[in-house]
């Protein structure tokens, strides 16, 4: 979502003639875009804003933002804490930037707004889906595309709902609309995202999410279709039997479990048991043995004991999620659990993410290695950032990914980026794969998904 939310501002300033710079010493304008959902994000913010000071020092014009959720939470705090800023806009507020921008720049004041809208308003996302946008996108393989924003579960642990606002989905004409542009534009891949994807238009009458994935998937040009974050208690029947008829739908599913144990699941109020969880993600992989489950979850929840934990990593095992994102428990402001008395120690926390952690590296490195010798479908993406010491040496390291978003190294030239190729696994390790395109014709009939 963020990933989205940052595209959308880089529209919006390119129509203000600014264009990126990796080079933060040539900035005119710097934004942080930001989390909240935990702790250890919120306080990066401000380890960031505070190595920003000198570069403001040593150039009193340059512009310094911050948006998202951090910038949702805090509002005019975040001004009266940090003098060197000068722009903080909430979630809702993107659109704003040109006003904002005007108000630094002719009227040189520092602002702030965090209102909330009641909906998705097409201004939001105006520039964002002009025809330049999904042109800048042309270099890249892949796009993330919002379908909804916010959530109404409440869960007694997450802020998302006080930062990102209420469930809202974008028209379904709206999102194909964007699709269309940007398959016109080379992608080959999108992703819709929303904070609660899967309850995608339940309050709309529009079509539902599993109609919006059809559609999304006879897009021409569109060769590959995934979604995130979906919430257990909202996946449908009519979604995983999805998998088996739509050929585009990548054959993974993130599918955040936070806990294997009843009593902590309904302490977060997550409004499902470790039975629906489990009947769900054995029936996904019953249908479809090859799909890739990922997860989250979260450790030292208050008031979890060492029995609890344990029913949580026995459901890890039961599962064999192939990653999982694993997280100490932090309070969040305004949250229900914030105000519970049965705090976990952070030594016990750090203990049980440690043993946590271990047994999915294991897990994840095995599944890894049941791959060696297979043929997988790779949609190559770019050059790769960490393939190193390749048995097969060559001028160029790619990196692609599986159906099952599996990130999968290969050698190989330039001219196979957007493009699906069989490649052979030769090597596994926890994080990627390694493997060589396969260009002989018979070896290609034992391609798998």
């Amino acid at each position: 979502m963020n990933e989205n939310d940052s595209e959308r501002m880089m529209a919006i300033l390119k129509h203000l003639n600014y264009k990126t710079t990796k080079n933060l010493h040539e900035a005119d304008m710097v934004i942080l875009n930001t989390c909240s959902i935990r702790n250890r994000a919120e306080q990066k913010v401000y380890s960031a804003l505070g190595r920003l000071k000198k570069l403001k020092t040593d150039k009193p014009e340059l512009i310094i933002g911050v948006g998202g959720c951090v910038a949702q939470q805090e509002g005019e705090r975040l001004l009266k804490r940090v003098p060197h800023l000068d722009i903080v806009f909430g979630t809702h507020n993107i659109h704003c930037l040109p006003d904002l921008m005007k108000k630094v720049k002719v009227e040189r004041n520092r602002v702030a707004v965090t209102e909330f809208v009641d909906s998705i308003e097409e201004e939001s996302f105006a520039y964002a889906y002009a025809e330049d946008y999904s042109g800048s996108q042309s270099q890249r393989v892949k796009a993330f595309v919002a379908a909804m924003r916010g959530c109404d579960n409440f869960c007694s642990y997450c802020i998302v709902p006080y930062v990102r606002g209420r469930e809202m989905s974008r028209k379904s004409a709206d999102i194909l609309q964007e699709v269309n542009r940007l398959a016109e534009s080379n992608i080959k891949e999108v992703t819709l995202v929303g904070q609660n994807v899967n309850s995608y238009g339940n309050k709309e009458e529009d079509i539902s999410f599993t109609g919006l994935l059809k559609a999304v998937c006879r897009v021409n040009g569109i060769e590959r279709v995934r979604f995130m974050t979906s919430h257990p208690k909202d996946m449908s029947e009519e979604l995983i039997e999805l998998f088996g008829e739509e050929d585009k739908l990548c054959r993974h599913i993130h599918l955040p479990v936070q806990s294997g144990s009843n009593i902590i699941l309904e302490k977060m109020k997550r409004g499902y048991t470790r039975e629906d969880y489990l009947n769900k993600a054995c029936k996904l992989k019953r249908l479809y043995p090859e799909i890739g489950i990922t997860s989250d979850i979260i450790v030292g929840f208050p008031g979890e004991t060492e029995a609890q934990f344990l029913e949580t990593m026995s459901l890890i095992q039961e599962v064999e999620f192939d990653n999982i994102f694993s997280f100490k428990y932090s309070p969040r402001p305004e949250t229900e659990a914030a105000a519970f008395d049965d705090h976990i120690p952070e030594p016990i926390k750090e203990e049980r993410l440690d043993i946590l952690q271990k047994m999915q590296r294991d897990i994840t490195l095995r599944k890894n290695q049941k791959m060696v010798g297979q043929i997988v479908d790779i949609l190559i993406e770019g050059k790769s950032k960490t393939a190193k010491g390749a048995s097969h040496t060559a001028n160029n390291q790619l990196m692609g990914r599986t159906s099952c978003n599996k990130a999968v190294n290969i050698s190989g030239d330039d001219a196979y980026v957007g493009k699906i190729v069989p490649v052979r696994i030769e090597k596994a390790s926890v994080n990627s794969l390694l493997g060589f395109i396969v260009k002989n014709r018979e070896e290609r009939i034992h391609v798998c998904c």
